[in-house]
């Protein structure tokens, strides 16, 4: 009988996020001081870097000497299986802004996904190797990836447990990014105030798929 997982989420602001279960640290697309939010100087086992761009591949200033991922590929990291799935990060195959990386974080039996700076809706078979995510961490924000409508139908493709939205304008960010909500609106629902962690175990997991916020962790 599985044991009913933990997975902590915490964001840092842009498309950076601290996933914690039972000790072991995954941080997603890691910014340098550019972006106008504090560089995070954590601790990590794993950090994944879905494409070469400053706001997403900063890769100094981590404790804990992580292994470091950014291309298509299936991992292993004490007991947390990571899976690189190569998408694009534009509507042209990769041609105007080259490719990105989607990673699936499998946290013994509780997925986690974060989409990167995917710019186009993914292929059927790409669909379907994410079929089975629990928690999707999606662009929302336009500019050079998913604005709200995309992102609002790569989630009912997906179908998810959880949605969190990343990659949006903040009074700290410096992209020209769109609000999150714009977003909440595409999803015909009402902005959910940010709340600063949020906790998912697979019990809790809503039946139909749920929008949350999170709060900067600074």
């Amino acid at each position: 009988c599985m044991g009913d997982e933990i997975m902590d989420i915490s964001w840092y602001g842009h498309s950076c996020f601290r996933l914690g279960e039972r000790g072991v640290v995954v941080v997603t697309d890691p910014f340098s001081d550019e972006m106008g939010y504090a560089r995070p100087r954590i601790r990590a086992d794993v950090v994944t870097i879905s494409h070469d761009h400053p706001g997403h591949n900063n890769r100094i200033g981590f404790r804990g000497g992580p292994h470091f991922f950014d291309g298509p590929g299936e991992y292993e990291v004490r007991g947390v299986f990571l899976t690189g799935i190569t998408t694009y990060h534009d509507g042209r195959r990769g041609a105007a802004r080259g490719r990105n990386t989607v990673f699936v974080f499998d946290f013994d039996g509780l997925t986690a996904c974060h989409l990167g700076d995917l710019g186009h809706i993914p292929a059927q078979a790409k669909i379907e190797s994410l079929s089975d995510v629990d928690v999707l961490l999606v662009p929302v924000g336009g500019l050079h990836s998913l604005d709200a409508s995309t992102a609002t139908e790569v989630i009912s493709l997906i179908e998810p447990r959880l949605v969190i939205p990343m990659h949006y304008k903040t009074p700290k960010e410096k992209a020209r990014l769109q609000k999150v909500d714009n977003f909440f609106k595409e999803m015909g629902l009402a902005p959910v105030p940010p709340v600063p962690e949020f906790r998912v175990t697979k019990s809790s997991l809503p039946s139909e798929t749920q929008v949350v916020q999170l709060a900067l962790s600074q």
